[in-house]
Order: structure tokens, then sequence, then C-alpha cells
């Protein structure tokens, strides 16, 4: 395979996920947040059960196999997608993309403090309040533009929908180790897409896009942002590992936020600059741990 391959597959992943946020901004335009949820997981699980098939790989039907898959379902999926895609009704895609970074940060809250896996030091501590510091200013400056709390309720639900992932990310760090990357993918989807599928038809009832900007961004939500995003990401992990694949996160704001801009007219002011650059230098600071162990690979290796 081409040495370019790898490098081209976490470009692509980080185009992909960075702009996600654009295309839920312009679906919750026309349709409820959960709609757009649904009908993105719909689509995405969809595909991976065509390329799953021609593939050969077929998906568990045992409780004690499907349950792990409920689990990622909730908190890689139906949850996230929910307050992000719900966020994103009050508050800017570009606050979101923001926001929506901070789960490497969220990750070392939980494996510091929680699990303790890992180690905190002083420099980590550091980086966790300036990641938040950045937040924080996100969120100040919604409020500021909405004039209501709803700028700080949609940007704390883009920011609990980033605790999400970390927990999902560290549940299949435990339990989903010898699980099938794309039994994992097609698991996720499908859990996700059943968890939503009635609050849509509840909350919503049957709602169907009618503009074709409405419908261009939830078929590609669903086939790029879900079915495809998903495939480059466990060829990431299965050729770098989780922890070098997750450090696409720090495209996701330059992605987000130059997208925002451009496109939909979103303010650049000094807080959503300042602000990302805090949550990129607190991520920073956070990973620096990762550069650590991999300079006593390299000294080791060298030996």
């Amino acid at each position: 395979m081409s040495r370019f391959a790898v490098p081209i597959a976490w470009i692509t992943l980080g185009l992909i996920w960075g702009s996600s946020f654009l295309w839920i901004k312009i679906a919750v335009d026309e349709l409820p947040a959960a709609t757009v949820v649904t009908q993105r997981l719909t689509i995405g699980f969809v595909c991976m059960l065509v390329f799953m098939a021609a593939r050969g790989v077929r998906l568990p039907r045992t409780t004690r196999e499907l349950l792990p898959l409920a689990v990622m379902g909730a908190l890689n999926a139906a949850l996230p997608y929910l307050l992000i895609t719900w966020g994103e009704e009050v508050v800017d895609s570009a606050t979101a993309a923001v926001l929506n970074s901070l789960t490497p940060i969220f990750s070392l809250v939980l494996a510091g403090f929680l699990l303790r896996t890992e180690t905190v030091t002083f420099l980590r501590v550091v980086g966790l309040l300036v990641g938040f510091g950045g937040a924080a200013l996100l969120a100040t400056r919604e409020f500021e533009l909405r004039g209501d709390p709803a700028g700080l309720i949609g940007a704390g639900a883009v920011a609990l929908a980033a605790l999400s992932y970390a927990l999902a990310a560290s549940y299949a760090r435990h339990s989903m180790k010898v699980t099938h990357r794309y039994v994992v993918s097609a698991g996720t989807m499908l859990f996700g897409a059943l968890f939503t599928w009635p609050l849509a038809l509840v909350a919503d009832g049957i709602r169907i896009p009618t503009q074709p900007d409405t419908i261009f961004s939830v078929v590609w939500l669903g086939i790029m942002g879900a079915f495809v995003a998903y495939l480059l990401y466990f060829y990431l992990i299965g050729e770098l590992g989780a922890t070098l694949a997750s450090m696409v996160t720090y495209v996701f704001p330059v992605v987000g936020v130059a997208l925002g801009v451009v496109f939909l007219d979103e303010i650049l002011d000094a807080r959503l600059a300042i602000g990302t650059g805090l949550v990129l230098a607190g991520i920073g600071i956070v990973s620096l741990r990762y550069d650590a162990a991999v300079r006593r690979l390299t000294r080791g290796r060298n030996a």
C-alpha cells in the first residue's frame, strides 16, 4: 500500500468530521435534531451493512455480544449525536466544532481522576485548565450572541457530547478489544438508530427533508460523516494505534471554524479565535505525554 495512504486517510477523516458541523447546521434549519440523527445513523448503518456483506463479515447474534454494542450505540452515537445536533440549533457550527474537540481532555479526566490509569501531573492539570478555559470563553460568547441562556445550554450540550465520546473510548478499550472493528462500527450505528428512532417518532413524527440542501446534508452525514468516517477511523487505528488516530481531533476546530465563517457567515471575533486557540493549546499540553512515550520508545530502539 502507498506510503501516502495513512496521511491521506488522516487528513480526509479530519476534513469529513470537521465539516460535519457545517452540514448539521444546515440540516437543523429544516429538520428537528432527533430526526437528523436518526436518518444519519440509518443511512450510515445500511451502507456499513452492505460493505460488511461484501467483505463476508456478519453481525453477532448473542446477547453477550450485542450488549457491548448497545452500550457503544448509546455512548458513541445516539447520545453525542443528539447533543451536538440539538446544540447546533442554538449555537454556531464553529463553536460546536471547537467544543467537540474537548474529547482528549475529558479522556484524561476519566483516566487520571476516576480510573487512575493515567498519571496526573502539574503540566496536565495546566492543560485541563487551559482547555476548559477556552471552552468557557466560547460558551460566554454564545450567551452574548443569543442574548439568553440558550447559547450557554447549547454549548454545554456539545461539551457533554465530547464527554460521551471519551466515555465510549474508555469503554471500548476495556470491553471490546477482540471485537472486529467493522462489527463495532455497524453495531454502534445500528443501536444508535434503534435508540433514536422512538424519540424522533414521538417528538417529531415522520419528517422527510424537502429542501435540496437539507437532503444533501443528511445524506452526506450518513454516507460520509458516519459510514466512510468509521472506515477511515478504524483503518487509522489499525495502522497507527488509537492514540495517534485520535489526534485527528486537532483538525476539527480549524475546519469547523473556517467553514462556518466562510459559508454560514458566522462571526469570527476575538473570543472565537482566542477560545479556539486555548482549546487547541489545552489538547496539545494534555497530549505531551504521548510525545514523551514516543521519545522513550525511540531511545530504546536506538540503544
